[in-house]
């Protein structure tokens, strides 16, 4: 039962985000972002004073519903599938590359 196990694994995502954080979802309906796109919008969040991010990563079925729309943004890293743990340092060096372009630091384009 696929779309059970995706809604209870949505639940389990969903009660582990912080109080107050802004929510990223990557799922592979999501946005697509230019690293700069992705910067400005990180930027925006820490302009506004936003202090706690979450990402949720779907699992092999892909993000709930209700996870989905508990997202404050839904953004994918391409339409190819990943394993969780390169999504997580794919995730890493994007928010690496995001500060270093918002910083105005030459790693963006080294």
């Amino acid at each position: 039962a696929p779309d059970l196990l995706r809604e209870q694994e949505g639940e389990l995502l969903l009660a582990a985000l912080p109080r107050g954080a802004k929510v990223i979802a990557l799922d592979e309906r999501g946005k697509d972002f230019s690293s700069a796109e992705f910067a400005r919008l990180l930027g925006r969040w820490q302009d506004e004073g936003v202090q706690d991010l979450a990402f949720i990563i779907g699992g092999a079925e892909g993000l709930s519903e209700t996870a989905r729309q508990a997202a404050d943004v839904i953004l994918r890293l391409g339409r190819l599938t990943w394993p969780h743990m390169l999504v997580r340092s794919l995730l890493a060096e994007q928010l690496f590359r995001a500060e270093s372009i918002l910083s105005g630091h030459p790693y963006h384009r080294a």
